[in-house]
């Protein structure tokens, strides 16, 4: 079986649009209900084979010895497929192995790779796998964040899971700011308990040529916040002064002393208020909801609310979203 060419840019004259390879997948996908971790996992794993193999494939060969498994469908091999993408978060820990119906599926999919060859030599394997690719982080952005209350725990241990986990899927993903991103909305989502027309951006806007002099202004209040506060900001902070206003910067765990060092650097550590965002947080949960258990899970639930409406109204992604378990604070 001659190896399929991927080394080039094709011309796709006549061969099959990128376009409507991905239609074909999609439809493929409906049909054959691959939209769980499990069922994922099988038509990356066999494009992977058509890849070293090339095209076609026989589906026989795809077997294990016993015929009970699709080869090579096991998460070392899938985990090593999404690493070449930049993805590091476990889609399966078996792989797909468990899956009810993954021969099936496998038959099928080596199918449509065989038929989609056969319509276009030069079938570009690449496009293909960018397409699950695609899917599987849509799976994975499907998955909300959950906010989880203990009994006898700190009023702050809620917000801190939450933000320790979003630095967590940061990580996971190159170059997204997520941990900044939720930050920034919950800060707004308080602040809304205030003022209900407070404005809100994306957390890919830049508060330059924007009016405004931060992230959220209350009056004469200018609201930063940073997980990384660095000397810009307080640049920042400084022309705020100038223009008569008071900033704040909200910021987490080591940007607390480094906010403050830069500012008593710069001359203004008596003018520029620096709080530390879970404590503050925590402490706006008792404000709403005072003595009582129920009154402080209340409270969190309303918090939580604005902080989704605001996701939902000015950014793309749904992952952002937080959950909350069941539990009283």
């Amino acid at each position: 079986m001659g190896m399929t060419k991927r080394s080039e840019p094709k011309d796709h004259t006549g061969s099959v649009e990128a376009s409507l390879l991905d239609e074909v997948l999609a439809g493929f996908a409906r049909e054959h209900d691959v939209r769980t971790k499990g069922a994922l996992c099988v038509p990356l794993v066999v494009t992977d084979h058509a890849r070293i193999q090339g095209l076609p494939l026989d589906p026989a060969a795809l077997r294990t010895e016993k015929e009970g498994q699709v080869l090579g469908l096991g998460k070392g091999r899938v985990q090593q497929i999404l690493a070449r993408h930049g993805v590091t978060r476990v889609l399966a820990e078996e792989g797909g192995r468990t899956s009810r119906g993954s021969l099936g599926k496998m038959n099928a999919y080596v199918g449509l790779l065989n038929r989609l060859h056969g319509e276009d030599p030069d079938l570009d394997l690449e496009v293909i796998e960018a397409f699950w690719i695609m899917r599987v982080k849509a799976f994975f952005a499907a998955k909300p964040f959950v906010m989880r209350t203990e009994a006898g725990g700190g009023l702050h241990l809620p917000f801190q899971q939450v933000f320790d986990r979003a630095e967590a899927r940061q990580k996971e993903t190159p170059g997204a700011t997520i941990l900044g991103t939720v930050l920034q909305h919950m800060v707004g989502a308080r602040l809304a308990a205030y003022r209900s027309d407070l404005r809100h951006h994306s957390a890919s806007t830049k508060d330059e040529g924007q009016d405004r002099p931060g992230d959220f202004q209350l009056g004469d209040v200018a609201v930063h916040v940073s997980t990384a506060p660095g000397e810009a900001l307080i640049r920042k902070c400084q022309v705020n002064l100038d223009g008569g206003q008071r900033p704040v910067i909200i910021t987490l765990g080591r940007g607390l002393a480094l906010a403050r060092g830069l500012a008593d650097n710069a001359g203004i550590g008596p003018r520029l208020d620096v709080w530390d965002a879970i404590q503050w947080l925590a402490a706006g949960v008792v404000e709403a909801g005072g003595d009582s258990p129920v009154g402080r899970s209340q409270a969190l639930v309303a918090l939580l609310e604005r902080y989704n409406a605001v996701v939902e109204a000015v950014e793309t992604d749904p992952s952002l979203r937080i959950e909350l378990s069941t539990g009283r604070l």
